[in-house]
């Protein structure tokens, strides 16, 4: 059994689940606040896809990930944990980005105001992701 090809899938699989659970926390806060902007008769800002939408990019970060690792001569069982850990800190990375999204589509629909400010925070927790993937990738 190999267990560094082992760990490249598990950082896509990973990362991938993160990136569902997020997308779905964020989802149901757009959801929320576009209906919330129809009850009121407000224009439903479409921006908010930007929150909805910034988890997925944690699937592409395991994929690029997984595909160093599937070339890399490293130990495997290195490669095994490696797999875990950087798929954990992008799922993580994900689920954080959802809640911070669903509290920015509320924000931005309840006042139409603070875009910039409420993306910056989803992007700080987009940091880790990319960390986590280039580190990987570094210590391939």
């Amino acid at each position: 059994m190999n267990w560094g090809m082992i760990g490249a899938g598990v950082v896509m699989g990973i990362a991938a689940i993160g990136s569902a659970i997020g997308i779905g926390i964020a989802g149901q806060g757009a959801i929320g606040a576009w209906k919330r902007c129809y009850l009121n008769n407000k224009p439903a800002p479409f921006l908010l896809v930007v929150f909805a939408g910034a988890p997925l990019t944690q699937t592409i970060y395991g994929f690029l990930l997984m595909n160093t690792m599937r070339t890399s001569t490293a130990d495997p069982l290195f490669l095994f944990g490696l797999g875990i850990a950087c798929g954990l800190s992008m799922c993580m990375s994900a689920v954080a980005q959802g809640k911070a999204g669903a509290a920015g589509s509320d924000a931005l629909a309840e006042t139409g105001k603070g875009f910039a400010q409420y993306i910056m925070v989803v992007g700080l927790c987009e940091t880790i992701a990319l960390f986590s993937m280039v580190f990987g990738m570094i210590v391939c």
